[in-house]
């Protein structure tokens, strides 16, 4: 049995459902959860560890519901820096395609530890790609050695160019594989038990590159396993175009007829979902990873958040793949998340705290999870510490929590992953990072050198 005690935090932004800010404030943890957050009188005096957050700003650890890891070897590649979503594809597969199992380690190590850097304790992944020999547990075993909370999903692309998909035949699979590959990944990796550090979701890649059937299967296969569904929906023109010229409908309606609303169900940016996508969304409980700089990237649009959370839509953040952001960090999404909303001309179109929120309560609920996400009693202990004695911070006394926001992206002083200390002082503490990073340098340079 293990006990932490943080205490005397300037102030902890719980998230909770009275959305109540604490000043002042200890958090007591014992085996990876917490059991009591008040004044430090409170709390037991006495804990295996003790860490003085004096100064700091307290948040529940973020919440990233979308990512495509093994993406940070290849960020800013000059051919795709200006192109729109499938021209920037058609830069990068053929680079994709020699990506080794060992290179798959490093990219997923490195951006996991960006994350926890920034203060991010739960991470989806979205690894639709598995060349020379690249598993998803290649991935899995770099989260749990990392130390994030993860949900690794199942991606997959079965339609290749020959087919009038979009990816090059070379990166395709074939369906009967992919079917008996998800069902070998959740037996042996999927973990419903609350406080989980692993979950497996099933995730086709989009609606452009798998069949129909292979929708409706894997919907069919993640509820029998007690699993959740992922894929790309609705993110640009060109996926409109497609959907209704291929299937003779909108994303939101294709969706729908195969299964793929409820509340188990979350997709990614849905971009340009119209009113009744929108509805049919908040009706069913179908989530939505919102990806506001990968957005923008890609000239993709800009997603109506404001629109979707006023019925009720589920929307959490992600970051999306490091190549089409190119950076990692969930409070710089928070950040642009606010700013794209205001830019329509209403200032309080979203605040920092509903910013905040996404990142956090809001991502855990998109993932399924009612563990994570919120700092009170009976949540697992992911929290994020940040050190408001820093430039940053200079002259945001009057509101250090929407400072976050406002003021960001900081990097956290402690992060903390199901009551460890991954992060202490701003350094990784799991893994030696530089070594890490000349190792992903190595493989990065070799690989996009040799394209």
């Amino acid at each position: 049995m293990t006990t932490l005690l943080l205490k005397n935090a300037d102030h902890i932004a719980t998230m909770d459902a009275h959305d109540r800010e604490l000043t002042n404030a200890s958090i007591f943890i014992r085996d990876g959860v917490i059991e009591t957050v008040g004044p430090e009188a409170e709390l037991p005096a006495d804990a295996d560890e003790v860490i003085d957050l004096s100064g700091h700003v307290v948040t529940p650890g973020m919440v990233n519901t979308h990512h495509h890891l093994f993406q940070n070897l290849t960020r800013v590649v000059p051919a795709a820096q200006n192109e729109t979503l499938f021209g920037w594809l058609k830069t990068l597969y053929p680079i994709w395609s020699r990506i080794n199992p060992e290179q798959f380690y490093a990219a997923v190590a490195l951006g996991l530890a960006e994350l926890a850097l920034s203060g991010c304790t739960t991470s989806s992944d979205h690894q639709y790609i598995f060349p020379n020999g690249a598993r998803l547990d290649d991935s899995i075993a770099a989260a749990r050695d990392v130390g994030v909370r993860f949900t690794a999903t199942r991606g997959a692309m079965s339609i290749g160019e020959s087919k009038g998909g979009l990816p090059p035949d070379f990166l395709t699979e074939d369906e009967d594989f992919i079917r008996d590959d998800s069902i070998r990944l959740l037996d042996a990796h999927h973990d419903n038990s609350r406080y989980a550090m692993t979950h497996v979701a099933l995730a086709p890649c989009s609606p452009f590159t798998v069949t129909t059937e292979l929708m409706r299967d894997a919907a069919l296969l993640a509820r029998d396993k007690g699993a959740r569904l992922h894929t790309h929906l609705a993110e640009n023109i060109e996926d409109i175009a497609y959907s209704e010229a291929n299937f003779g409908k909108r994303p939101g309606d294709y969706a729908e007829e195969l299964g793929w609303v409820g509340d188990d169900v979350w997709h990614a940016h849905c971009v340009q979902l119209n009113d009744d996508e929108i509805n049919l969304f908040a009706r069913t409980g179908t989530g939505v990873a919102h990806c506001p700089c990968s957005n923008m990237r890609l000239a993709s649009g800009i997603a109506p958040v404001r629109k979707m959370r006023d019925v009720g839509v589920h929307v959490g953040l992600g970051v999306d793949g490091s190549s089409s952001n190119d950076s990692a960090h969930m409070l710089n999404e928070a950040r642009q998340a606010m700013l794209l909303q205001r830019v329509g001309g209403d200032p309080a179109a979203l605040t920092a705290r509903d910013a905040l929120a996404m990142a956090t309560r809001d991502g855990a609920r998109v993932l399924g999870r009612d563990d994570i996400g919120v700092i009170a009693a009976g949540y697992a202990a992911d929290i994020a510490a940040y050190d408001t004695h820093v430039i940053d911070f200079a002259g945001a006394h009057s509101d250090p929590i929407a400072a976050l926001i406002f003021c960001g992206p900081v990097k956290t002083n402690h992060t903390i992953i199901n009551g460890r200390v991954v992060v202490r002082d701003g350094v990784l503490t799991t893994m030696d990072l530089r070594e890490l990073m000349q190792r992903h340098r190595k493989h990065s340079i070799n690989l996009v050198n040799n394209a």
